[in-house]
């Protein structure tokens, strides 16, 4: 039996263990996948006696995924540009880290045959949920992706980790050009609240997609629809493919995804 975890705090909402027991029933593998309450000041004590009682990966989620990626002694290329590390395994007796958010939104935007190449693409917020995305959108090959943030200097200081595909600006200062794609990256949605953003924005988009996700339309998500834009997406296909791209990192073998997240946004 494989013995996997998830780490976080809070962590009692984590839907990690249904999704993860859904994919080993899949595929047919045993495996023992709990939830890990880490005190926020013990994080690295936490995962130590997780690996001494026969941890073998783990999942990691706010607020320890920059502390994790600090703590690996080996960095897959995602998690260096990331800066950042949401999934973690032991070979060797070396802890290895990666971060399977960015490419876990884009297979779920290209589930949803949402066209990515040459595409236009504006980012609100510049948290590390932003930095983790970009480096897959860039090999997905989009046009230019712009960070627009309500603090610049952070949005700029991201942009500059990356090739000049990727800039950076405030949210009143946004490049006037069509956007294929906009995606919310900010936490706005948990207040009720959305991004403050002109309208003209939203006009040009085929897609808008927002990170988070919940029973109802985000507020992002409901001004998209109300200006007309077509396809409006949330989050919760996105925490279905990181998973699952995690799941073959210890497993091996891709996971289907699709029925998951449909039972997922059935019990929401």
């Amino acid at each position: 039996m494989k013995k996997l975890a998830v780490f976080g705090n809070p962590i009692a909402h984590s839907k990690s263990p249904q999704i993860h027991l859904g994919f080993a029933t899949q595929t047919g593998d045993d495996i023992d996948y709990r939830r890990i309450l880490a005190p926020l000041d013990d994080f690295a004590r936490t995962l130590h006696a997780f690996r001494s009682e026969g941890g073998q990966g783990a999942n990691v989620t706010v607020p320890f995924k920059t502390e994790a990626f600090a703590m690996a002694d080996v960095r897959s290329e995602r998690a260096e540009k990331a800066g950042a590390a949401n999934t973690l395994y032991w070979k060797d007796d070396q802890l290895h880290c990666d971060n399977t958010d960015g490419i876990g939104l884009v297979a779920d935007l290209l589930n949803e045959k949402v066209q990515l190449k040459q595409s236009q693409v504006l980012i609100l917020g510049a948290g590390g949920a932003v930095r983790g995305v970009i480096q897959p959108l860039l090999d997905a090959g989009v046009l230019s992706i712009l960070i627009a943030n309500r603090t610049e200097e952070k949005a700029q200081l991201i942009a500059k980790s990356f090739d000049e595909r990727v800039m950076g600006a405030s949210l009143q200062d946004i490049l006037d050009i069509p956007y294929d794609l906009v995606i919310n990256g900010t936490s706005t949605g948990l207040s009720g609240q959305t991004v403050e953003i002109d309208a003209k924005h939203y006009h040009a988009a085929l897609c808008c997609y927002d990170m988070m996700y919940g029973k109802e339309p985000t507020p992002f998500l409901h001004t998209a629809k109300q200006l007309g834009v077509q396809i409006c997406l949330d989050g919760l296909g996105m925490l279905v493919e990181q998973a699952a791209a995690s799941f073959e990192i210890w497993v091996g073998k891709r996971p289907e995804t699709a029925h998951i997240k449909e039972q997922l946004r059935a019990e929401l």
